[in-house]
Formats: structure tokens, sequence, C-alpha cells
């Protein structure tokens, strides 16, 4: 038995109408909690073993212009403002590695660990981070614990300061859309 027109048509306009309003709401979606958090990394040189944050475990191979292949740990500060020497509220703990013969890229993972009457808990932070190339880098907030317990977010990456090869900050500007 064929549906009437008039049922066919409320149908397309009905079904049209409900995708629109969708696709609204994940554009206004607004975060459930909003931070912004500073990284700061010092990495080892051979004489900074003291203050170090971060270190290679694996270094370049000798192709390549960009440190491919370079792989380095880390457990860095974060603190509440650009002052390397303010009170860290969380630290930085992961990896990232250089992924890009021709340009500079690095993968980042990274779990921030809090520990401060403000925040308990952790959430991991992961993608790729073409600091070379962008003034701002998104990555996703893929899960966390604690007072973030599953939550799933973007943290925007830009860089603020770079001191040789040794020190760079990092602002992180941390937007949380699922908060339980």
């Amino acid at each position: 038995m064929k549906m009437p027109i008039y049922k066919q048509v409320f149908s397309f306009f009905l079904s049209i109408l409900l995708l629109q309003s969708n696709a609204v709401s994940c554009v206004l979606m607004k975060p459930c909690k909003h931070f912004v958090l500073y990284l700061h990394d010092i990495t080892y040189d051979g004489d900074n073993a003291a203050n170090a944050s971060s270190a290679a475990i694996m270094n370049p191979i000798g192709f390549g212009d960009f440190n491919f292949r370079k792989f380095v740990i880390m457990d860095n500060p974060v603190t509440m403002d650009e002052n390397y020497l303010s009170k860290p509220v969380a630290r930085a703990q992961g990896f990232y590695f250089n992924n890009m013969k021709m340009n500079f890229n690095a993968w980042v993972t990274l779990t921030l660990v809090f520990n401060s009457t403000m925040h308990k808990g952790t959430f991991t932070i992961m993608g790729a981070n073409p600091y070379a190339m962008e003034p701002t880098r998104d990555l996703s907030i893929v899960g966390g614990t604690g007072d973030f317990l599953m939550t799933r977010g973007i943290a925007t990456f830009k860089t603020k300061f770079v001191q040789d090869s040794t020190y760079f900050c990092v602002e992180m500007n941390i937007k949380l859309y699922e908060c339980y």
C-alpha cells in the first residue's frame, strides 16, 4: 500500500527539521568545564638533570631535517599562569615523538594528573601537534578519572615561548563537553 503524498512530504520536512536541530545544538554546545593551564617543559640537555622535566629516550637516526623519530618522555609541571615558579596544580605525564620527515610535527599523549584543592583526578590528551606550522592546535581529551570521570573535550595548545631547545611553555585552553 502506497503512502499518501502529504504523509511523505510531512515525513521529509520532519526529518530535515530534526537533523538541523541536532546540528545546531552540537555547534552551540557550551563546555561544562573550562579553564586555562600552562605546561612547562625543561628538556634534559646533559647538564640540567636537577631541573629537567623531560628527556629524549630515542634520538633521530639522521634522515630528515626535523628530528624525525625523536621520542621524549615527560613529567612536566602545569600551572595556572605562565610563571614556571608558580605552584603546580597538575603534572603532565606522558610522551611525544616527532613523526614527520619533511616538517615539524609531534604526536602527543599526556595525562594531566591533578592533586590539588581545586581538582582531583586525571584526564588524557592526545593527538597531532604541528607546533611549527600552526599558531594554535586542537588535541582531543579522551577520558578521565576522579573529578573528570569519563570526560571528553578539546585542549587547544598555543606555544607561549621557547628558550633555546631546552625550555618551552604551552598554554592549554581546556574545554570539557561531557562532565559526570
